[in-house]
């Protein structure tokens, strides 16, 4: 029996399970984010340099995570969802006051392009993160550098077989790891701080002020490597429906943001005193006794860092099926208390040939940092955009005292932009490439849809008037019975309008299924609601929970014992099939057309979600043009 999601212990597990999840990436910057600043500006380790870039770092930590995330942004949920497409969904739900429509649109499909650029990040964060671990392999001795490679790759195999068992699972495993390597980062970092006291200084905003004076453009350019501090920003707003918003901020303030500033200060602190150190302070900093467990205990935790995004990911494509934007996949949910803790099988494994690729192709994490931060930066200013807009039209806040406290995060957030811009040459094309191959990708889907359903809503029928004019008409009625699924229990299914029209014949016995998926983990109520319609035509709704997965077979043996016709072996289940033609009838892209047309040709078929015997389905078939 699981724990009651309200028990205090059952609270302090999913603490823990977050911490491993949501906190691995922004956990594990510590590994590459300030040698990164000094690698990519060419800036030498002076102490002005130092304590400026740590200003930076202190600050961009307090006042992007701490603040916008942790405090405002978290508020942001679609029914426990978080993620931009779930503050795009609060858009498109009604408002307190009124947005114009043209408004709405232009805002959702901004939304849409900030969730796609999230999947370009998705495939780089595993791949920095472990690979700039496994790196500490060649501070210990060159030996390893041949098997960096290698090695990397192995454990990113490793860590996306294992995501099958669900984020709870992962996390319990996770946490208590990623929690023994915030503890060991933090009294890294406390130690070398005992060395030199005066790198808490740095805490003062003087420093970074006066980092940009003394360095003018290049100081600008280091932001882009600064940003590497908060880029778990936004996949921990799309953990949310993972874990919720207490045992995040939890996580968070009492060990996340401590330890990383230790260790950050930590590497100042090492720094002041060993400028050489500077090509990688991380390691550098530690005792040599303790380099080999470090590596290892570092591999261990960026392997953790890389969940926080894919899980992230996962949210995001659930959302994206539920909203429209994605065709139908099968989503395996991994929770009976957590709705958002799922597992997406063909979203995991694009995942991993994706960051294999990329390891293959930059070879090294520093090449890797080049390409990185473009996507997370547009997709966090997109979510501050969409925040103001919530805030003010749906929770009704002060106009101007909300405009202020946006625009002070969009200034940093364009600032990070800006400086990010600067690696497009790099790198950074990669995930722009990808942001908007999935923008157009996504877009298409939801705008084919549309066309689609408005061509078919013209050809809709109520169902009873159908049913009544099949008797009126005196259709000739076989022998048997005809199972016709449908999604709307009230409009007759085209299939068997398809049926009447061609075969000018029907089954004697006529039922009518729809499948409801309810918000709880199993349908503990009555699993079906049967109506008879006269005519000899049936209405079947059967209810599942989301940890279910739909049996509609199972459901027709348990109504078999009363009702002889719902004999699942000699039934006929019939399945409408559109067949999209593209043509230059208006609506997309003759191109954006051909594109939907065949993805909707590779969508899930409803005989392998329902789980319908196949040597009992009947695809009736439609031609439509676009």
């Amino acid at each position: 029996m699981s724990q009651h999601p309200k028990t205090n212990k059952y609270k302090l597990l999913l603490t823990l399970s977050a911490l491993g999840v949501v906190y691995g990436d922004i956990g594990t910057s510590p590994l590459y984010a300030l040698k990164e600043a000094f690698h990519h500006a060419h800036l030498l380790p002076t102490a002005e340099n130092i304590m400026g870039i740590l200003s930076l770092v202190f600050w961009s930590l307090i006042i992007v995570i701490s603040l916008k995330y942790l405090v405002f942004i978290l508020r942001a949920d679609d029914n426990g969802e978080g993620g931009i497409l779930a503050l795009t969904s609060l858009i498109k739900t009604p408002q307190k006051k009124e947005l114009p429509k043209s408004v709405t649109v232009a805002l959702t499909l901004t939304g849409v392009f900030g969730a796609a650029f999230l999947y370009g990040d998705g495939i780089i964060t595993p791949a920095i993160s472990i690979l700039s671990a496994v790196e500490g392999l060649g501070v210990i001795t060159p030996v390893f550098d041949p098997y960096i490679i290698p090695i990397t790759v192995s454990i990113l195999v490793l860590l996306f077989s294992i995501q099958k068992h669900g984020t709870g699972s992962v996390g319990k495993v996770f946490g208590p790891i990623t929690l023994l390597w915030f503890l060991v980062i933090g009294l890294l970092g406390g130690y070398n701080i005992v060395q030199n006291f005066s790198v808490l200084n740095s805490m003062n905003p003087y420093y970074a002020y006066q980092f940009f004076v003394i360095n003018s453009f290049h100081g600008f350019v280091v932001l882009g490597s600064v940003f590497l501090v908060v880029t778990g920003g936004e996949a921990l707003y799309s953990d949310l429906g993972h874990f919720g918003i207490e045992p995040i901020r939890k996580a968070w303030f009492f060990v996340v943001l401590p330890c990383l500033l230790l260790n950050y200060f930590g590497q100042g602190a090492f720094l002041l005193g060993n400028p050489d150190g500077v090509s990688n302070p991380f390691f550098s900093m530690a005792p040599e006794w303790s380099l080999y467990p470090l590596v290892g205990l570092a591999t261990l935790a960026t392997t953790i860092a890389s969940q926080a995004l894919i899980t992230g990911v996962f949210s995001i494509s659930m959302q994206a099926v539920q909203q429209g934007y994605l065709p139908r996949v099968l989503i395996h949910h991994t929770s009976e208390n957590e709705f958002g803790q799922i597992y997406i099988k063909n979203i995991n494994y694009l995942l991993m040939f994706g960051c294999i690729l990329l390891v293959l192709v930059f070879k090294t994490s520093s090449n890797l940092a080049a390409a990185y931060g473009i996507a997370v930066t547009l997709t966090m200013i997109i979510t501050t955009l969409l925040f103001y807009v919530v805030a003010v039209y749906r929770w009704n806040w002060n106009l101007y005292g909300t405009l202020l406290l946006c625009l002070v995060f969009a200034a940093i957030d364009l600032a990070f932009l800006g400086a990010n811009l600067l690696k497009i040459f790099d790198g950074g094309w990669f995930p722009m490439i990808l942001g908007i191959a999935g923008f157009i990708y996504m877009s298409t889907w939801k705008r084919g849809r549309e066309i689609l359903k408005g061509i078919l809503v013209k050809k809709q029928v109520p169902l009873m008037e159908y049913i009544e004019k099949i008797s009126k008409d005196d259709v000739h009625r076989t022998e048997g019975t005809g199972v016709f699924m449908t999604r709307d229990l009230h409009v007759a299914p085209l299939s068997l309008i398809h049926v009447v029209d061609h075969l000018k014949a029907i089954h004697r016995n006529i039922i009518f299924v729809t499948v409801k998926i309810t918000g709880k983990p199993r349908s503990y109520e009555q699993r079906y609601e049967l109506e008879n319609c006269g005519n000899n035509c049936y209405k079947l709704m059967i209810c599942y929970g989301y940890l279910e997965k739909p049996d509609v077979p199972a459901v027709f043996d348990m109504i078999k014992e009363s009702n002889p016709i719902f004999d699942k072996d000699k039934v006929s289940f019939f399945i409408g099939r559109e067949n999209i033609f593209a043509t230059e009838l208006p609506g997309m892209a003759i191109w954006r057309e051909k594109l939907f047309s065949f993805v909707f040709r590779n969508e899930l078929p409803a005989t392998q979600y329902f789980e319908l015997p196949k040597s009992r389905v009947v695809e009736v078939g439609a031609q439509i043009e676009i």
